[in-house]
């Protein structure tokens, strides 16, 4: 006879909880605003890390300039791994809000190209961006665009269009700090 009071018991302080939880819970819904129309993409501003890179990085630093308003900038960092290399990101949503990534780094080109591109493969057909050869990888995640000059690899990648992608490509300009002129070689 006990057990079962004291199941009955639990049972019945469970339903007494649940029914001062519920309305609490749907009051406090109603009561705190929300914007549903507000977007929840945070955009960034790189320009401060874009000049700490430009003066930190043993590369010239590409940064998009000139692409319209409607690309909005989401990701920016910069590390300095020591002997493994330097690794620059700046992300950004296209027109379409679609992923697109700048990537570059100086050490070792392929692990770089496989983790940034998310294991893209090489396709074997080349791209002319603004005067200079961009390979093209694809993947089942992102694809990417590719740029291997001494010293550093560039690369353009995620899940937006080649079109989108080689937009990106064509508006890099790379540049150190030190340099007043800007690599326009794509």
């Amino acid at each position: 006879m006990a057990g079962r009071n004291g199941k009955t018991q639990t049972i019945r302080n469970m339903l007494l909880s649940m029914a001062v939880i519920v309305p609490v819970a749907g009051l406090s819904y109603l009561f705190i605003p929300h914007d549903e129309s507000k977007d929840p993409i945070r955009t960034v501003n790189y320009r401060v890390e874009l000049d700490t890179a430009r003066r930190a990085a043993p590369y010239a630093v590409a940064a998009p300039e000139g692409l319209g308003g409607d690309w909005r900038a989401t990701s920016v960092s910069y590390k300095a791994h020591g002997r493994e290399g330097s690794e620059w990101h700046l992300g950004f949503l296209d027109p379409q809000t679609q992923y697109v990534a700048v990537e570059q780094s100086d050490g070792p080109a392929r692990s770089f190209i496989d983790n940034v591109s998310r294991r893209a493969e090489k396709t074997g057909k080349a791209e002319q961006v603004a005067g200079a050869t961009w390979q093209r990888y694809e993947g089942p995640k992102y694809n990417a665009l590719v740029r291997e000059e001494s010293g550093v690899t560039t690369v353009v990648t995620g899940t937006a269009s080649y079109e989108r992608l080689t937009e990106m490509a064509a508006a890099l300009k790379a540049r150190k700090a030190d340099a007043g002129k800007a690599d326009t070689s794509g």
